[in-house]
């Protein structure tokens, strides 16, 4: 069996070093939609100079692409949150193209992995060229996402793209789930019913109509 490490356990380690050590590093952080980001923004936004960037060619149809974009930077704009945000351009036909071979694969197995990794790695592309300390996502706060997989993805993506370094997370821990809904609810946001990719849309369209 699988002995599971406590990434949450080590972020907060290390956001206490970042406090000791008086230095505010760079971190450019991936973030998938607004419900996601809220929890871990208040976790984290003390202790980093953030970046956001909006790289999710996954999300299917176009139009929901653009409501929780729009979601999102209003709801950045309404807690006036001290980031810089970077939108990538939307291509949702050129992303599929790795995913279609695993288009009969079930939610959370070798297609996530792949998409994790295919916006994980243009997140550390983008933190390499533009300097940044630290790169990482907010996809740890769902209860969907698995933790595991995404920090394993990211180790070895770190590797790859030194000097950044990945910014452990397992932001669902202690009730952060359940915190971030409850600023969800505050803010009454648009709350999405599927993952985002054409595949899960699929699946939320079918359970509808049963």
């Amino acid at each position: 069996m699988e002995n599971k490490i406590n990434y949450q356990e080590i972020l907060l380690q290390k956001l206490a070093e970042i406090k000791e050590n008086g230095h505010k590093p760079t971190l450019c952080l991936h973030a998938c939609c607004g419900p996601c980001f809220t929890f871990p923004y208040e976790l984290i936004k003390d202790y980093f100079k953030i970046t956001i960037i909006y790289n999710n060619s996954n999300i299917y149809p176009e139009e929901e692409y653009h409501r929780r974009l729009n979601e999102f930077k209003e709801y950045i704009r309404s807690i006036k949150a001290d980031v810089e945000f970077v939108e990538f351009p939307y291509d949702n036909l050129n992303y599929n193209k790795d995913l279609e071979p695993l288009a009969d694969d079930y939610e959370g197995n070798e297609r996530c992995r792949l998409c994790f990794r295919k916006r994980l790695r243009q997140g550390f592309e983008y933190a390499k060229a533009h300097n940044f300390e630290y790169f990482g996502t907010v996809m740890t706060i769902s209860r969907y996402k698995n933790s595991q997989d995404l920090n394993r993805i990211g180790h070895e993506l770190e590797k790859e793209f030194s000097p950044v370094k990945w910014l452990d997370a397992d932001f669902k821990k202690n009730d952060g789930y359940q915190k971030s809904l409850q600023i969800v609810r505050e803010h009454e946001m648009y709350f999405q019913e599927y993952c985002g990719c054409k595949y899960s849309y699929q699946k939320y369209l079918e359970k509808k109509q049963k």
